[in-house]
């Protein structure tokens, strides 16, 4: 009986995940964008404790894979493109053109179920990202709301229909390309072959303790150029 309830523990995480996604999109709708990025932050907590329990319990299985997508699809694919939405509809008609590009928003979740799909299916992603991860993406999102209200001067710069679309354009590109990203799972404590994680968190940390949500997109250029480094120059290997 308890080894049962045990096999389910990351299946019940995986759907607070979808759950927080489901009431974050609620919250977007009704333009409260600060309650929906909460949620969506939520959401990749439960994201990250669900892979955790189930190298832990070591409870994996076929549904609880295809599970954590959609969940995925929901929190980090629609959640994020509802913010977005809601992002341009409080910028400022510059024409008549950019009264249009709203719709762009919904290129996100597009793009998330081509990025989920393949790593779905890409073997080479076991222990490293082949794109952006959906979860990267979908917090970088959910920040603009929190950065607005820390810096309302902003707002000129985020708050610009063609400056979200190219914002857009790039993120997209970004969750599909062919481009190794290193993953936050730790496979032992050794320092030399997790430097680069350790130093992403620690600038992370630093980052977010001085600069708060600001500092959410530095980090996520921070873990790019890392994982670049890492790749790259570091002459650490792609797998397949």
């Amino acid at each position: 009986m308890r080894k049962r309830v045990r096999k389910h523990i990351p299946n019940f995480i995986t759907c607070a995940n979808l759950f927080s996604g489901c009431v974050g999109i609620v919250f977007a709708f009704q333009g409260e964008l600060i309650y929906a990025a909460y949620a969506l932050f939520l959401a990749a907590i439960f994201d990250f404790f669900d892979g955790f329990a189930s190298r832990v319990l070591k409870s994996f299985s076929g549904i609880g894979k295809d599970l954590d997508s959609l969940a995925d699809m929901v929190s980090f694919g629609v959640l994020p493109s509802v913010i977005l939405y809601q992002l341009f509809l409080q910028a400022p008609q510059i024409d008549k053109v950019s009264t249009y590009l709203n719709f762009s928003a919904f290129l996100i979740p597009v793009f998330s179920a081509l990025r989920l799909a393949k790593f779905n299916t890409d073997t080479r992603q076991a222990e490293i990202f082949i794109g952006l991860p959906t979860p990267a993406n979908a917090i970088l999102i959910a920040s603009f709301p929190l950065i607005l209200q820390q810096y309302p001067s902003l707002s000129k710069y985020i708050l610009n229909p063609y400056g979200l679309t190219v914002f857009i354009i790039v993120m997209c590109a970004l969750l599909v390309m062919e481009m190794p990203l290193m993953s936050l799972k730790f496979k032992n404590r050794d320092f030399n072959r997790n430097i680069y994680r350790y130093l992403l968190l620690l600038f992370s940390a630093i980052l977010i303790l001085f600069f708060k949500f600001v500092a959410v997109p530095v980090v996520i250029f921070i873990y790019i150029t890392l994982s670049i480094i890492q790749f790259k120059f570091a002459n650490d290997k792609v797998p397949g």
